[in-house]
């Protein structure tokens, strides 16, 4: 039975401590906590308050146009991957039943001629908010920063280099995505869940501070727990990509968003989805497999796992 009975809470400045007692007890602290909820909160992170919460102000500008508006930024042949995705249309893994919330999507912004271009969409800009733009690609890059020191420590943790991560996520597949909860329809009932049960795709996520309760994990013993973090701080969770290359040492914990006190209002959250590059082989990382403990996945690209679960969720 584990000792941690929630998920931990750290800051981010232990990493870089001189002290050497303080340092490794963020790094085992931080493995810890995913390994057994999968979930942790970091603060001092180094992502400005003010960019998230800019960042908030313009996209519920864009939530507010009207739906055909809206509608022009939903290409089709994205896939959901840049841009606009309407209501209801995503859904959880092995459910028909699509979620309760309309998002959009921010990618990788890549120089001309870069060799990854070929995989990536061009992002969409919003002609009626102007400023998403800036404010968008200055929030990505702070969370990026925050991701590498992040998977640092967790590298450390699993026992591999330091830097073993660096060359997976550098100029990766990275999304972050704005999510909007409408207030509930009247019909519906109150306690509907805004997004089902479902593991994350990618390696880790970064959620930014929502703005409404709603988020639970769901524990090994099977009984859901509430995760809301204080003002300040930022939540992580790591999903399938992680699980996989890591043989399940760091598992991906099913997580949903219910409307825990019924009010039915708008919410509206804002994760971060850290992915590797779409050429990167998703493969056991040494340290993670043995004799006793053999390799769980055949080696993938993050490309071809990505699309398997796109179309599992309905967006291919």
């Amino acid at each position: 039975m584990s000792a941690l009975n929630q998920i931990a809470v750290l800051k981010l400045d232990d990493f870089f401590s001189s002290d050497d007692e303080v340092r490794n007890k963020f790094i085992q602290d931080l493995g810890d906590s995913l390994k057994e909820f999968g979930f942790f909160a970091i603060g001092n992170h180094g992502v400005n308050q003010e960019l998230i919460e800019k960042n908030y102000a313009l996209m519920r500008d864009f939530f507010d146009l009207p739906e055909d508006v809206k509608k022009k930024y939903e290409l089709a042949d994205y896939n959901g991957q840049r841009g606009y995705t309407s209501y209801g249309k995503e859904h959880a893994k092995d459910s028909k039943t699509g979620d309760l919330k309309e998002f959009w999507h921010l990618g990788r912004e890549l120089p001309e001629g870069h060799e990854l271009n070929k995989f990536y969409k061009s992002n969409i800009w919003i002609d009626e908010v102007p400023d998403y733009k800036e404010a968008s690609l200055d929030l990505m890059k702070q969370l990026d920063g925050l991701a590498i020191n992040l998977l640092r420590a967790l590298a450390i943790y699993l026992g591999e280099e330091t830097s073993i991560f660096d060359g997976l996520i550098i100029d990766g597949n990275s999304i972050v995505r704005t999510i909007h909860y409408p207030e509930i329809p009247a019909d519906a009932e109150p306690d509907a869940v805004r997004a089902g049960a479902h593991e994350d795709i990618n390696l880790i996520t970064i959620l930014c501070e929502a703005t409404a309760p709603g988020l639970e994990l769901l524990r090994r013993d099977g009984t859901w727990m509430p995760v809301h973090a204080q003002e300040g701080y930022l939540v992580v969770d790591s999903g399938d990509m992680l699980a996989r290359i890591s043989n399940e040492v760091i598992p991906a914990t099913t997580h949903r968003v219910v409307n825990p006190d019924n009010s039915r209002s708008k919410r509206y959250s804002m994760p971060y989805f850290v992915h590797p590059r779409p050429d990167a082989l998703l493969t056991c990382l040494d340290t993670c497999h043995s004799d006793e403990s053999p390799k769980k996945y055949p080696d993938i690209t993050a490309d071809d796992f990505l699309t398997e679960r796109l179309k599992e969720i309905g967006l291919i």
